[in-house]
């Protein structure tokens, strides 16, 4: 005992060493979103077939989060970090080597499956290696690797894919994942308390394995997020298919729960969410994960979409959120524990419906500069919230079940953010066309201002060589182009009001929210029913 206490590890080169593969998780997660134009040329894709790129990553991180405290338990905390790092720097490796669409998805899935276990391992680790009254700094690191790295993916890929070949959006994954595999090796050492407190559990894992429990898993899991991301674009009811995969992943889903709950040895501990004070947090965390996933998915849209930026230019327009991101969640982090966690969570809420409100005013006229000022108060929003409330949902959990509450704590957040960008983008969509149908109907040429607008139009094109009847079409053709671009800036418009609108549900919330002090010092006890 007295040499462990000797070796304690040096937190900060712990947390330093864990991130980067989290980091590098987070930023997959979204960076090859601007590199699709490119990827459908080089493996031959149509645009439907091409989302599996992005659908098969997301569908391995979800399948694997639940399951790392299980294999945790089976291997070792840190062989499994380090095993996942491995196939996540071979998978990237391979995904820069693939010249067909099937074998870049399943090399993806490789990526993902090596990122699902990333994720909730150092956060875990984190809590582990950080004494109790530091807690809120351990989450304020944690948390800007997983919010940093959906804003910096699109930047970084559209930087990369204007200046280099698409391969290094994976090959830069590459010097990251081995230097972060060299530093977990030196630096990151198991906690061998928890070691001895999880052998009774593995024992009578191995015992009675929950095949079963893995099989529903599996199927709910896939085939819930297969329709979340897949149903959009099939109109999601209206398809037979997509429906039958949500009756699946129900039914599938329900089986999971019931045999989880009954199991002498289940392979995912949901008892925990007996845990008022991690339930609460963690669905409440659920809520704000799927507000900053839209966010950071309709914000680029607009700008590439709707003001012709170029994807590193909305990139770079995102910077300064990140930046805001970085220099506000260490001091929510210190702020912790001094200050009553409902009270730093209304301020996230409040700070996030400000900069909402100021995005319902974006027009075509809208500048990056203009853009600035929202996103930044949604940043300080965002520090505010995921700090305290990931904090929280994790206060009172035994330390040998960390993982067990970060697996299951990560794959909510990542649903959370599935289902708000499943809902928002269809919202989008049908807003777009009201909008549209509704600017229409007032497009008669007999109005004076319609006429005279189609005459100038006429005019323009006459002056370029045209005859009066094609410049005609053309007129009316571009008067509709207006009419659809002003609609879908509208349904921007409300769909950036209702994100706001929708978020205030969380000060609704909030005496829900369950607190609890940090317990210094609580020993540990195994638990094997």
């Amino acid at each position: 005992m007295t040499t462990a206490l000797a070796r304690k590890p040096n937190k900060w080169l712990v947390t330093v060493s864990i991130t980067f593969g989290t980091l590098m998780g987070a930023i997959d997660a979204s960076i090859v979103n601007v590199a699709m134009p490119h990827l459908r040329g080089a493996v031959g894709a149509t645009l439907q077939e091409i989302t599996w790129i992005s659908t098969g990553f997301v569908i391995a991180t979800v399948l694997v989060m639940p399951l790392t405290a299980f294999l945790g338990r089976q291997f070792g905390q840190k062989r499994v970090y380090l095993a996942c790092l491995v196939l996540f720097v071979l998978g990237s490796a391979l995904c820069g080597m693939a010249r067909s669409l099937w074998t870049l998805v399943f090399f993806r899935m490789l990526q993902g499956f090596g990122a699902g276990a990333l994720q909730p391992t150092e956060q875990a680790i984190l809590r582990q290696t950080f004494p109790p009254e530091e807690q809120g700094t351990a989450m304020a690191l944690f948390g800007m690797a997983v919010m940093l790295g959906p804003a910096i993916g699109p930047t970084l890929g559209g930087w990369i894919v204007d200046n280099y070949e698409w391969p290094w959006i994976f090959y830069i994954n590459v010097p990251v994942g081995i230097l972060g595999f060299f530093m977990v090796t030196s630096f990151v050492q198991e906690d061998e308390q928890i070691r001895e407190a999880n052998r009774a559990t593995a024992e009578l894992e191995r015992k009675h394995m929950d095949w079963a429990g893995i099989a529903l898993m599996t199927v709910g899991l896939a085939s819930l997020q297969y329709f979340l991301e897949e149903g959009a674009a099939d109109d999601w009811f209206e398809s037979r298919s997509i429906t039958a995969v949500f009756c699946v992943a129900i039914v599938a889903l329900i089986g999971f729960v019931w045999r989880e709950l009954t199991a002498t040895a289940p392979v995912v501990n949901l008892r925990l969410f007996k845990d008022k004070v991690f339930l609460s947090g963690t669905l409440i965390s659920s809520l704000m994960f799927a507000m900053l996933m839209t966010s950071m998915f309709l914000l680029p849209v607009f700008m590439e979409e709707m003001l012709g930026f170029t994807a590193t230019q909305a990139g770079m327009a995102l910077i300064p959120r990140v930046l805001v991101m970085m220099v506000i969640s260490p001091m929510i982090g210190k702020m912790y524990g001094r200050v009553p966690t409902r009270l730093l969570v209304a301020m996230g809420v409040l700070f996030f419906c400000a900069g909402a409100w100021l995005q319902r005013g974006f027009t075509l006229e809208t500048t990056q500069s203009g853009i600035v000022g929202a996103i930044c108060m949604q940043g300080v929003g965002f520090a505010c919230l995921f700090v305290p409330l990931t904090a929280t949902s994790l206060a009172s959990i035994p330390r040998h079940l960390m993982t067990d509450a970060t697996g299951l704590n990560s794959l909510l957040r990542q649903m959370g953010g599935s289902i708000g960008l499943a809902v928002f983008a269809t919202l989008l969509g049908r807003y777009g066309v009201q909008a549209k149908a509704s600017i229409a109907a007032h497009l008669d040429p007999t109005r004076q201002p319609v006429a005279e607008r189609l005459a100038l139009l006429e005019r323009s094109g006459i002056l370029q060589g045209m005859d009066p009847a094609r410049a005609h079409t053309r007129a009316v053709a571009m008067l509709g182009g207006i009419a659809t671009r002003q609609g879908m800036v509208l349904a921007f418009e409300k769909v950036f009001l209702l994100a706001g609108l929708l978020f205030l549900l969380v000060l609704v919330l909030l005496p829900f929210l369950k607190t609890v002090a940090p317990q210094i010092g609580k020993k540990i006890e195994v638990h094997l029913e």
